[in-house]
């Protein structure tokens, strides 16, 4: 028998529940929607999780897709899933926990006796730890960006090779090799001996059904590579970017693109113009090193200094 909260299942067996986390403000408990589905056979456990970021919905597409089609009676192994992640901001809308205005990806392996998102990413942790293989499902927030998967444990980690590989098998197409910032369970879980990546579905506001299907076929791919299910996998190369430069406005007004997601960036090329309301030009900004346009801001308006895009660069395959 296999349990993940209320969620219990046994061999050949599949159930949902709630793993409980703390209470909100009115006293009443509250809990993370959890599923288990105990394969038939034996074999790893692939852990799962979404909406660690609230505002982040493309990897719950992907959960609402991928655990219905899951036979635990064809399944050698277990997969644990965490539907939601960050509760308070998935409630509002809002990419962090607004009980402590934390990013939720910045406090693991967190601490059971701390804030709001510390403890959330404890008990999240936990559930993790019990696994062989970890997918943490993002997106680019409400930026347009590529779909990649992300090897976030810094290339001197000892499981940087399998984080690499394991990215590479969930299969995007891109994917963004960088040390991650400390808190991030792409970079906690691996010092526990876990492969683990971040797949960053594209960006949207709400969910893009492009970017789900790219989850949804990530984890299908994930599930028979390593033996959870049958069936094999072509390995496909991915374009592999080490480096991020990312480009603020130099001036207020309305931003107009000449690149688009994807395309090759060589130095000197015009990445986008700035015009004043009334469309005359304002400003110009141009790539500093060769790469690829990964990152893109939503809105056309933009202040002095504000975030417009982003371009992955020390680009090879793999």
């Amino acid at each position: 028998m296999t349990t993940l909260g209320t969620a219990s299942a046994a061999p050949g067996e599949m159930d949902t529940g709630r793993l409980a986390v703390g209470e909100t403000r009115d006293g009443s408990q509250f809990g993370l929607p959890v599923a288990v589905v105990n394969g038939a056979d034996d074999g790893d456990t692939l852990y799962l999780q979404a909406v660690s970021d609230g505002d982040e919905l493309n990897g719950l597409g992907v959960v609402q897709r991928v655990v219905p089609q899951l036979d635990p009676k064809q399944l050698a192994g277990t997969v644990l899933v965490v539907g939601v992640v960050n509760y308070h901001g998935f409630q509002v809308a809002e990419h962090r926990n607004p009980i402590d205005d934390t990013k939720m990806n910045r406090t693991y392996p967190g601490n059971e006796s701390g804030t709001s998102s510390e403890r959330i990413a404890a008990a999240t942790f936990e559930v993790a730890s019990r696994a062989d293989l970890v997918l943490d499902l993002h997106q680019g927030s409400t930026s347009r960006m590529l779909n990649e998967a992300r090897v976030r444990c810094g290339p001197r980690h000892r499981l940087h090779d399998a984080c690499l590989e394991l990215a590479k098998v969930f299969g995007c197409g891109y994917v963004l090799d960088q040390k991650g910032p400390d808190g991030q369970l792409a970079r906690a879980a691996p010092d526990e001996g876990i492969p683990t990546i971040d797949p960053e579905l594209g960006g949207s506001v709400g969910w893009d059904e492009e970017s789900i299907r790219y989850g949804v076929e990530g984890v299908f791919n994930v599930l028979r590579h390593y033996g959870f299910l049958d069936g094999d996998v072509e390995l496909q190369p991915q374009t592999r970017a080490t480096g991020f430069d990312r480009y603020g406005a130099p001036s207020g007004g309305v931003v107009d693109f000449e690149k688009d997601l994807g395309d090759a960036v060589e130095p000197g090329d015009v990445l986008f113009e700035v015009t004043d309301v009334f469309g005359t030009l304002k400003a110009e900004v141009t790539a500093d090193q060769r790469g690829i346009f990964w990152r893109a801001r939503r809105l056309p308006q933009v202040a002095t200094g504000e975030y417009v895009c982003s371009v992955g660069t020390d680009v090879d395959e793999y």
